[in-house]
This record gives C-alpha cells, sequence and structure tokens, in this order.
C-alpha cells in the first residue's frame, strides 16, 4: 500500500513538471512571436544591413551571416530568405552553403527547444495530437524528414516543433531535413546571386529545380508515405515555401 502511494507521488510529480515544461514552451513562444512583432525582426534581414554588416568581412562576415540565419530560421522565420541573401551577400555555392549551414542549426535549435521543454508534456497529455506525425515520421525518420521538406507546402518551423515533440529520434530527422533542403536553398541563393545583376537564366534554373524537388517529393511520399495510417489516411506535416 504504501509503494501504491509512493509511485503515485512521483507520478503526479512528473506530470506535474511536464505539464511546466509544456507551459513554459507555449508561454515563451508567445514572447517569441510578441519579440518579433515589436523589434521588427522579420524585416531586419535585408540587402543594406547585408551590404553594411557581411559583405567584405571575410570569415568574421561569414560567421555572423551563419549565426544571425540560424536564430532567423531557429524562431520560426522564413529560411527562403536566409538563403536569398546568402546568394545575394557571397554568390550561389558559398553563399547557398552558408543558408544551409544557418536553416541547420536554426532546425535544430526549434527541434532540441521543443524536445527539452514540450516532449513529456505532449505525449502524457495530448498522445493523439501527434500520433499522425508520429506514425509518419517514425517508418523511417530520415526519408520522411526528406520528404517534408521536398513539399512546397507548410512551415518549416512548427514541423521542427511538431517533430520535437513527438518521439522520433533526432538524427534521422535533422539529417533528412538537411538533405531536403538543399534544394530550395539552392534556388534561393540563386535567385539572390542575380538580385545584382539580372539573369533570365538563373531565374529560369531555379524555377525548374523548385519543379523537380517538388516531383521527387511527391513520388516519395506515393511511395512511403501512403502506406502510413492511423485511424485513417494520413497526410504528411509537409513544409517549405512558408517558412
Amino acid at each position: 500500500m504504501g509503494a501504491s502511494l509512493t509511485d503515485s507521488g512521483v507520478r503526479q510529480r512528473r506530470d506535474i513538471r511536464a505539464l511546466l515544461r509544456g507551459a513554459v514552451l507555449l508561454v515563451s513562444l508567445g514572447a517569441i512571436g510578441y519579440a518579433i512583432q515589436k523589434t521588427g525582426l522579420a524585416s531586419a534581414l535585408t540587402t543594406d544591413w547585408i551590404d553594411l554588416n557581411i559583405r567584405g568581412r571575410g570569415l568574421t562576415g561569414e560567421i555572423l551571416f551563419v549565426a544571425v540565419g540560424a536564430a532567423f530560421t531557429g524562431v520560426g522565420l522564413p529560411r527562403q530568405i536566409v538563403s536569398f541573401m546568402g546568394g545575394y551577400a557571397f554568390g550561389v555555392v558559398i553563399g547557398g552553403s552558408l543558408a544551409l549551414l544557418a536553416t541547420v542549426f536554426g532546425c535544430i535549435a526549434a527541434f532540441s527547444y521543443a524536445r527539452l521543454l514540450g516532449q513529456k508534456a505532449v505525449l502524457a497529455r495530448a498522445p493523439r495530437r501527434i500520433r499522425k506525425i508520429d506514425a509518419f515520421l517514425a517508418r523511417s525518420p530520415f526519408v520522411m524528414a526528406l520528404i517534408i521538406r521536398l513539399l512546397p507546402v507548410g512551415s518549416n518551423f512548427l514541423t521542427c516543433l511538431a517533430a520535437g515533440v513527438s518521439s522520433i529520434g533526432a538524427v534521422g530527422f535533422i539529417s533528412g531535413s538537411a538533405l531536403g533542403y538543399i534544394p530550395q536553398t539552392l534556388i534561393f541563393a540563386l535567385i539572390g546571386s542575380g538580385a545584382s545583376v539580372s539573369s533570365e537564366t538563373q531565374i529560369g534554373v531555379s524555377i525548374a529545380l523548385f519543379a523537380v524537388s517538388a516531383a521527387v517529393g511527391l513520388i516519395l511520399y506515393r511511395h512511403y508515405g501512403r502506406e502510413v495510417t492511423v485511424d485513417d489516411k494520413t497526410d504528411p506535416p509537409a513544409e517549405g515555401s512558408q517558412s
């Protein structure tokens, strides 16, 4: 009897800690959104800022770009802007590589933040709300994350948060995301690199790459994703062009 009461007390304390973490996650996300709105961070990454702080500053500029880009995407702002600015500042190859690095760091930050604060609360109190995401990603976190990133719809930030509170492994999700980020990163770096010198060829290549990446994502989803069901057919928590 005493042991049973002790176990019950331990479970209650664990539940309370999980709920507190979940509350901190929600409040902090709201605070981040409010701060972005009030500080104008969403419009801070501009060509003028790049010209003033990044271009011509060598390694210091590259490190600053990656750090700011990671923070920019880590709080839910569009990764496509980071890729565009990378192309504008450094050209397609270097700029695209730095933008990809920044986006992956942002993904890791958002995923880790959600996992640290929100996973236990969500899994303990609302498992059905993430069952579809779990079912889709758990089959193969790497492949499914790759599919999500290739499909040009949805939110990068929300996908990272949803994966963070699910039970999937971090390595597969992040590595699949990194590979899936490449097409759109290259597309927007190409467009950005043509911001100062107009190039119809670059725009045409960008459109073609966008179509190919979306088609590959759709093919992979048809092959892998439709085999996953949770009570009914499940659509992928896709992301792409929104953030």
